[in-house]
């Protein structure tokens, strides 16, 4: 059976003023595709969850195809400009893969060039208060692309830049194919293969296929959270999404303001732009509850530093020779779109609605230049100059809005608050899953969607993440790879930012103090030989590390492969489109025994099967 699109929304292409379904394609599903290209694991997605598990498998010798729709790899740290790294406070030391601490001091070396001294360490280039690594997204960019290009050059990952899913066939509960859409050439494509993550913003794989997902907010009947809806769900409290931009600081006197964008006088006032925000206890901003009243360039009481130092990227005294000036990217309640949920729009729909998202970060930036308070007197900062190169776009917005929430899948396992948050937690860690393949730590911060929802925030403990909450209940070779999991609009709160910023590595990283190490860091990717959670609720992380250690239940996975089209190809393969490069994990046919899901599932009946050591394994074509 085929599921297919008429439509696509190429996002990257939604302009500021005018039709906003002029980046709106329709899709000629008779027009013929290319010759199959046929591979082990496909990766629809290329954010850092995309990228993590292609790359993770491509090391392991699977053949790996991944596709993204923009012509960045690295989504939240690139494409979406949020390379203020939002982590917790303990990241240098524990919680981080060792494929991603290597992601980190990549980039800070690209800045080291730069330095006419030792810096304080860790190195920060943009010295903020919010994060300890902040950076321009090529950075992050050029990292991750010198990072994964072995895996391009040995063949084993091809990458297809400015690609979109458009369709997919299924046969009784398995996805068996894959067509996409080339954004830019119009050229039809298709896929085979034996596994595909959806590691997309919105999900999209999961409502193409068909696969059973939730969108916004349960109720407590539901889930039992305290912080759910108490009366009933409400699919509408999603929560907001952001158009990023960065601005550099000129001298006193210049003035780079831009146009008053359309809807500008609308949003000023329902936003409202302003440097007060309310906060929750326990958020990054401080500990209580209540409004708190920032300046830009001014500290103000009980803050952390004036709104110029929360996300900058770059300050400039540390490079005298490569920067005259800081550049400081914004990411605040005022440029949060509010006004309806991204998720389950039609195309149309969608592109209006990113449309009067990218106003609104337009329009914050027009009254900073022109109307924010200014300890001088005159209102505004016409010396704020947008850089539209930061974010590699004509506009100056990121190239794709930040997602903080998209569909979710109805998975083995649902992570929800009584799993993470502090009021349950008795010991150093939150709750601990026998099947855990990842961890992260990141309180509950939700940004509130719209009329009824909490706006909550909460502090988490340690917490990991179940391979149960990446498996659907129903389809039985998809994996979720994104922000699109098993969690709750609650719990997506925290696990958003570990999602995000987790790339694979073979061994665990060190344990905050008083914590054993009970799993592997990082979320989200398939357990392997070396990257499984404790097998049994005795065994640790480090007695199985080892590939092919006798105590692990994991054994190497049978893949059943195609042959399609040649692989690896003759010559190193190369992305399509511009750039191209990403990392994360391939899924085994079997895995760790899980908590019980609410119902019996193919999925799981699929994944307790028994897997032939990687020597017996053989090629053959899909049945």
């Amino acid at each position: 059976m085929i599921h297919s699109a008429a439509k696509l929304l190429d996002v990257m292409k939604v302009p500021v003023s005018g039709d906003p379904t002029s980046a709106v394609l329709a899709v000629d599903h008779e027009q013929p595709h290319e010759a199959p290209v046929a591979c082990d694991i496909l990766v629809v997605g290329g954010g850092l969850g995309g990228v993590a598990a292609a790359s993770a498998a491509a090391r392991r010798g699977r053949r790996v195809c991944l596709l993204e729709e923009t012509d960045w790899l690295g989504g939240q740290i690139t494409a979406q400009g949020v390379s203020a790294l939002d982590e917790h406070d303990h990241i240098e030391s524990f919680g981080g893969t060792r494929t991603y601490y290597q992601l980190r001091e990549a980039i800070r070396d690209h800045y080291r060039a730069f330095l006419e001294a030792a810096p304080a360490e860790p190195f920060n280039p943009g010295n903020c208060w919010v994060t300890r690594l902040a950076f321009e997204p090529k950075a992050g960019l050029g990292a991750l692309n010198a990072l994964l290009a072995p895996e391009i050059d040995s063949g084993h990952l091809r990458i297809f830049l400015r690609c979109k899913a458009s369709a997919v066939e299924t046969e009784g509960e398995r996805i068996t194919g894959l067509r996409a859409l080339d954004l830019e050439a119009g050229r039809h494509l298709r896929f085979e293969f034996d596994y595909v993550l959806d590691a997309t913003e919105l999900g999209d794989l999961l409502e193409l296929s068909n696969c059973d997902y939730t969108v916004g907010a349960e109720s407590i009947a539901e889930t039992s959270e305290p912080h759910a809806q108490p009366a009933s769900a409400k699919v509408h409290c999603v929560q907001s999404c952001t158009y990023i931009f960065a601005l550099e600081r000129r001298a006193t006197g210049e003035s780079h303001v831009i146009a008053e964008p359309e809807g500008y006088a609308h949003y000023r006032e329902s936003q409202p732009y302003s440097f007060r925000i309310h906060v929750h206890g326990g958020e990054i901003y401080g500990e209580e509850t209540g409004w708190l009243q920032y300046q830009l360039f001014e500290d103000m009481p009980g803050t952390k530093g004036p709104l110029w130092k929360y996300r900058r990227l770059i300050e400039a005294g540390q490079f005298p020779a490569g920067h005259a000036n800081d550049v400081t990217m914004f990411n605040w309640p005022g440029t949060d779109y509010r006004d309806r949920p991204l998720v389950d729009l039609g195309p149309e729909e969608l592109a209006a609605a990113l449309q009067d998202a990218k106003r609104v970060s337009l329009g914050f930036i027009h009254w900073l230049q022109t109307a924010a308070p200014n300890a001088s007197g005159a209102p505004g900062f016409p010396e704020l100059m947008l850089r539209r190169d930061v974010m590699g776009s004509i506009d100056g917005l990121s190239k794709y809005p930040y997602i903080r929430e998209c569909r979710r899948i109805k998975a083995l396992k649902t992570i929800t608050e009584q799993d993470v948050a502090v009021a349950y937690q008795a010991g150093p860690r939150a709750a601990h899953f026998a099947d855990s393949i990842g961890v992260g730590w990141y309180p509950i911060d939700i940004h509130q969607a719209g009329a009824g929802d909490v706006g909550v925030s909460t502090r988490t403990k340690p917490f990991q993440i179940p391979l149960g909450a990446l498996i659907p209940e129903r389809l039985e070779n998809l994996i979720a790879a994104n922000k699109n999991i098993g969690t709750t609009h609650i719990t997506t709160a925290a696990t958003a930012s570990t999602r995000s910023s987790g790339i694979s590595a073979r061994r665990p990283a060190r344990s905050p103090p008083g914590q054993s190490r009970a799993g592997v860091n990082r979320a989200p990717y398939m357990p392997t030989l070396s990257n499984c959670a404790p097998c049994k609720p005795t065994c640790s992380a480090t007695a199985c590390r080892s590939a092919g250690s006798s105590t692990c239940r994991i054994q190497a996975p049978n893949f059943r492969r195609s042959s399609a089209s040649p692989w690896p190809p003759a010559t190193p393969a190369k992305a399509i489109g511009s750039h191209s490069h990403p990392p994360s994990r391939c899924r085994p046919r079997h895995a760790p025994q899980f908590s019980p899901p609410s119902r019996p599932s193919a999925a799981l009946a699929a994944m307790q099967r028994s897997a032939a050591p990687l020597s017996q394994q053989h090629w053959r074509k899909p049945v």
